[in-house]
């Protein structure tokens, strides 16, 4: 099959399994599912057809979430009420609801921290600082293994894409350095690149749990949550919420990788000399470079501080407003223009992406769906314990990203499914008696903190999993066979310490997060 016939299959798939979806239950003589209006099935049978599209992407996924509430306005579903078979929804509230995901404060601070990653790139303070890294550790294979994570957890807070941060700034440093040792992906492979390959992998994604701007979907699943009525925790919550775990996985990745897929070179003073070179050759840090790290530290102290300034402007700043001040900071610094600004692809077309994705999640929501699949649950945890509902959820919700080949559509395709199950499993331990109903409000809230903590660092099970998947998968230095078994038995060590030690410590410290 030619390319272009793979292209126009990967095109219509998508258009075909919502039509498919749709017309389904007219196999069994009904219109929709028992309970469910026509409506609230003609919406998620687009819905599907949008998760299909983000799955395959014969176009850019952006476009296909514009596509999908396009198709959704024309039908005038989404807004509140849009569900019911006799509802008459006005087209002005059907493009009203369509465009509300542009209002979205979480959409925001995803565009605003691409932009402040651009800053990084431009002044180049992203390639200083991981040279700087590798010239005072890189006298050994594992201290180089630890200065690769050590860069990309510097860069993790600014950057919420793994893709950007390992593609920018530890990706050349990786490759320059396996070069060296001429280890290539067809040529000595294990001598050095595969182990900085896989670290560098493993590094990014358990960075990607420690932050909750350290990937794209861990503010999309709390926008979610939000919108299933439940109540999310704010930046230093989350990372309050993980670090127990985020400091052991931090510290045995490189160790880790070492013993179960060792280089065949332990150490050399090379790599120390080159990054000294390459180091001395960047000269003095720039004005642009000192404007910058005074940009990133008034973030990192507004985003961890901000509740430390009562009485004043600064106090419960929200997170969105801190990344547009930052921008601000860096146009008015010159650290970049607003030509820059205006120019940044990649953070105008995450912004539209995530827009639509927001609204259409949304959706499923106003159309009733959700409250249909809700009684659809309905007892099913009944005779089960809350933690081994909790277990058992947290296990079957990490493990589906076998299936997606994006976090995003990931978190948009089943977010609101767990919220549901989450909230069925609560309200069966409510009825048991082993809770109260405002005890239920928390333990949820709780619960579904767990879920979505471990997202970063399950990203590592595919060669598709996360956003730097394909990026150091594609360097060919690691094989497929060998990159899926990497990545389970990283992730089955991942997720036994996330259990073990992430379960109790959230359950001792949720009296002290803030969740709103």
């Amino acid at each position: 099959m030619n390319e272009k016939a793979k292209f126009y299959i990967k095109l219509l798939a998508p258009v075909a399994f919502g039509l498919v979806m749709f017309f389904l239950p007219r196999f069994w003589g009904v219109s929709a599912p028992s309970g469910c209006s026509v409506n609230a099935w003609l919406y998620l049978s687009i819905f599907m057809g949008l998760i299909v599209g983000l799955i395959l992407e014969p176009i850019p996924p952006a476009f296909i979430g514009v596509i999908a509430i396009v198709v959704a306005v024309i039908f005038r579903l989404g807004p509140k009420g849009s569900g019911t078979d006799d509802a008459v929804t006005k087209a002005g509230d059907a493009i009203n609801w369509g465009l509300s995901g542009f209002s979205n404060a979480v959409v925001w601070l995803i565009f605003a921290a691409f932009t402040i990653g651009l800053g990084f790139a431009k002044t180049g303070l992203g390639e200083r600082i991981a040279l700087w890294l590798v010239s005072k550790l890189g006298k050994s294979t594992l201290g180089l293994g630890y200065a690769i994570s050590i860069i990309d957890l510097i860069l993790a807070p600014f950057i919420p894409s793994n893709a950007a941060r390992s593609g920018g700034s530890v990706y050349p440093i990786v490759t320059n350095i396996a070069s060296m040792f001429d280890s290539h992906p067809d040529k000595n492979p294990r001598k050095i690149g595969a182990y900085l390959v896989w670290v560098g992998l493993a590094s990014a994604c358990v960075s990607s749990s420690i932050f909750l701007t350290g990937q794209a979907p861990n503010p999309l699943a709390l926008t979610q949550i939000e919108k299933g009525s439940g109540q999310v925790v704010d930046w230093m919550s989350w990372f309050l919420a993980f670090l127990p775990v985020g400091v052991i996985l931090f510290i045995i990745t490189p160790l880790l990788a070492y013993f179960i897929y060792p280089p065949e070179v332990k150490g050399s003073s090379e790599v120390v000399s080159w990054a000294q070179e390459k180091y001395k050759a960047l000269g003095a840090i720039t004005k642009p470079q000192i404007y910058m790290v005074g940009v990133a530290a008034v973030g990192l102290v507004l985003w961890v501080g901000a509740s430390f300034f009562p009485k004043t402007a600064l106090y419960n700043l929200n997170a969105t407003t801190t990344a547009l001040l930052m921008i601000v900071l860096m146009v008015a610094a010159k650290v970049i223009t607003w030509q820059d600004f205006l120019g940044n692809k990649p953070a105008w077309n995450t912004l539209v992406w995530f827009a639509t994705l927001v609204a259409m999640a949304g959706g499923l929501s106003n159309v009733g769906f959700i409250d249909w699949l809700a009684k659809f649950f309905n007892g099913m945890f009944d005779e089960t314990s809350l933690l081994v509902a909790t277990i058992a959820l947290t296990l079957v919700f990490s493990w589906l990203r076998y299936f997606f080949a994006s976090g995003t559509a990931f978190v948009v395709a089943v977010m609101s499914v767990f919220i549901v199950m989450v909230q069925a499993a609560v309200q069966g331990a409510v009825q048991a008696g082993s809770l109260t109903e405002a005890q239920a409000v928390l333990e949820a809230n709780k619960i579904l903190l767990i879920l979505i903590l471990p997202m970063g660092f399950m990203g590592i099970i595919t060669p598709y999993g996360t956003g730097c998947s394909p990026l150091w998968f594609g360097s060919h230095y690691i094989k497929g066979p060998q990159f899926f078994l990497l990545g389970g038995i990283f992730a089955i060590i991942y997720m036994a310490i996330f259990l073990l030690v992430g379960l109790p410590w959230i359950e001792f410290i949720t009296p002290y997060l803030s969740f709103h």
